[in-house]
Order: structure tokens, then C-alpha cells, then sequence
């Protein structure tokens, strides 16, 4: 409707000649009632006669109507934030939940605004309740918790791409909050905290594993050098009586411990 041109006839101009007479003959009183201030951020979408006076809206500014003959909607070009209700969805992997999300837009025809929907903040409103729903009933409890982000630009295009006849250009979908059962909360609890078990075993296991070949290899050093394991067992006996305790060490000659169970073996 924006797009179309045509004149409005001879009895139209007849009308607006009239029109203009009337206001020459009040003047200057009538030039009170035909001037209009729009203000930075409007726009004047003016009708004559029924029809838009122009491709493009009328502002900021002053604006001269004539009276009788033409009629003007003033459009607020300003961002909008938009709050989308909670919507109970059921996701891909038959899990419900409850989304509730933002959505920022402003309108930047106003021609397009006014001559192609009727109520263009409840259109806006609808279709991004629709367009939400629409895209999570496609995404599985795991996808729509970890990828918000991804989700909230896909929204973003489809709504774009839906409101560009409507002179309105999408600028940001954010999602706040995603509700699900309390029973499902507790199941994904216990889910995560057996994960985090199974994980702290394999570590120990690892550890486990990781010490057992460390003291292979020590035992290997010691066994190629009888030297390395006396200074071994001096210095576990230093580490031992530095400690404020009562434990008693008697240093006993590691050689007297190898001839003890020779002589046990022979025995």
C-alpha cells in the first residue's frame, strides 16, 4: 500500500483548492489550526483526502496541514523493548518448560507502519511469541539451556525478515529465563553429581596409576644402586625425628637386614 501512487482526481483538487481558500480567507487564524510540531524522534504520516500525501513521512519539525482535507498519525521512531510471556513449550526431547524472553525493535518507515498493519507493536508482539515457539519446539532441554545465544539470533532473523513490509527492523532478541518441572531439576541433579563421581574416580584412578609407575621406576634406581637405598632410609630417619613426636628410631644397617634373610633363606 506504501508503494502505490495515484492521484486523488478532479473533485479531489477541488477539494483541496477549496480547502486552501478557506484557509486564506481566515488567515491568520487559521494557520494555528494547520501548523503541526513533530517532534526529533516522530514522524507524520499525512493523509489527504484519504491518501498519503507522499513516499516519504512529513518531520521532525513544523508541519502545515490543510484543514478539513487532511488527517496525519504521528509514528515513534524509538526503540521499543517488547517482553514476551512466558510460553510453555515442549521441546524436542518431550520435556516442558517455560521461556520467557525481550525483544528490542523500532520502527524506521513510518509510511510502511501505518499503511501496512493495523496495530504494528501487537503484530510485532505476536509473531515473536509464535516465532519463539516455532524454534524451540525444534530444540532439544540440553540445546536450549547451553545455546541461548544461537537461539536468540535465529529468532532475531526470523522476526526481521517477517516485519521488513512492516517498517520495522528487529534489532535484538534476548532470552531470559528458561523454567522447567522441579522433578526434571532433580533428575538433572543427580545426573550431574553422578558425572562429577565418575569423574573424581577416574582422576584417582589416573593418580593411582600415574604413582605406581613412579615407584616401579624408583625401586629400578634403587636395586641398580645399594648406596642410593641407605641414603634413602637416612633421610626418611631425618624426616622422621624432625617432627615434634614421641617415636623412637633405631638406625639399623640395611646390609645387617640383608644378611639376616640370607640366613633365614639357608635356614
Amino acid at each position: 500500500i506504501a508503494d502505490r501512487r495515484e492521484g486523488i482526481g478532479v473533485c479531489g483538487w477541488i477539494l483541496v483548492s477549496l480547502s486552501f481558500l478557506l484557509v486564506l480567507i481566515t488567515f491568520p487564524v487559521s494557520i494555528w489550526a494547520c501548523m503541526k510540531v513533530i517532534r526529533e524522534y516522530e514522524r507524520a504520516v499525512v493523509f489527504r483526502l484519504g491518501r498519503i500525501l507522499s513516499k516519504k513521512a512529513k518531520g521532525p519539525g513544523m508541519v502545515l496541514i490543510l484543514p478539513c482535507t487532511d488527517t496525519f498519525i504521528k509514528v515513534d521512531l524509538r526503540m521499543v523493548t517488547c517482553k514476551i510471556p512466558p510460553q510453555e513449550i515442549l521441546t524436542k526431547d518431550a520435556v516442558t518448560a517455560q521461556v520467557d524472553g525481550v525483544v528490542y525493535y523500532r520502527i524506521h518507515s513510518a509510511i510502511s507502519a501505518v499503511a501496512n498493519v493495523s496495530d504494528v507493536h501487537s503484530a510485532t508482539l505476536l509473531l515473536a511469541q509464535t516465532t519463539l515457539r516455532n524454534i524451540l519446539g525444534t530444540q532439544s532441554l540440553a540445546q536450549l539451556v547451553a545455546g541461548r545465544e544461537e537461539i536468540a539470533h535465529s529468532i532475531q532473523a526470523m522476526l526481521d525478515s517477517a516485519t521488513e513490509q512492516w517498517g520495522v527492523k528487529v534489532a535484538r532478541v534476548e532470552i531470559k529465563d528458561v523454567r522447567i518441572p522441579v522433578a526434571m531439576q532433580r533428575a538433572m541433579a543427580a545426573e550431574a553429581e553422578a558425572a562429577q563421581d565418575t569423574r573424581a574416580k577416574v582422576v584417582a584412578a589416573e593418580g593411582e596409576r600415574n604413582a605406581s609407575r613412579a615407584l616401579k621406576e624408583a625401586s629400578m634406581v634403587l636395586a641398580e644402586s645399594p648406596a642410593g637405598l641407605q641414603l634413602r632410609y637416612l633421610q626418611t630417619l631425618t624426616t622422621v625425628a624432625a617432627g615434634n613426636n614421641s617415636t623412637i628410631v633405631f638406625p639399623l644397617p640395611i646390609n645387617m637386614l640383608g644378611n639376616l634373610g640370607q640366613k633365614s633363606k639357608g635356614g
